[in-house]
């Protein structure tokens, strides 16, 4: 590390949460400090916790040579259990027997957020309102 280099303060990984994330976090933290190249590699394994750091520690040695190298090798180890929803499914979500209806359009928005294709405004209100109560879509249009 250079003479008078701090460290910035790092986000830990243990495979729970996002690794793209992650390592856009890293790389952000990394740059805001000035830290690039080779550093980055060096830098890197203070983020790792628990088995993710067995990994690294797994590794051949000298079997990662560059900063783009390890990013490739981690992302390929980790990956996000981020749970993709499909248009399909968000119109097959109805609201439940007994549901409020404010509880039933919070729980179809939360699963919107994670929808891979983006939605307008008016889809995405009509495929709300499709999966209400009989009563309130009547009341609704």
């Amino acid at each position: 590390m250079p003479h008078g280099y701090q460290p910035p303060k790092f986000q830990q990984f243990d495979g729970k949460d996002n690794p793209k994330q992650h390592v856009a976090h890293f790389i952000e933290t990394c740059e805001t400090a000035g830290t690039r190249g080779d550093l980055l590699v060096k830098q890197f394994v203070r983020t790792l916790k628990g088995n993710v750091f067995d990994w690294y520690t797994d590794l051949e040695l000298k079997s990662i040579d560059s900063w783009e190298q390890l990013e490739r090798d981690f992302l390929n180890r980790f990956y996000s259990t981020r749970r993709i929803v499909s248009v399909i499914e968000l119109t097959a979500t109805k609201q439940r027997k007994g549901e409020p209806v404010i509880d039933y359009i919070n729980h179809w928005r939360i699963l919107s957020l994670d929808c891979k294709d983006r939605l307008t405004e008016l889809s995405a209100v009509e495929m709300c309102t499709q999966g209400m109560h009989w009563g309130l879509q009547y009341i609704l249009h």
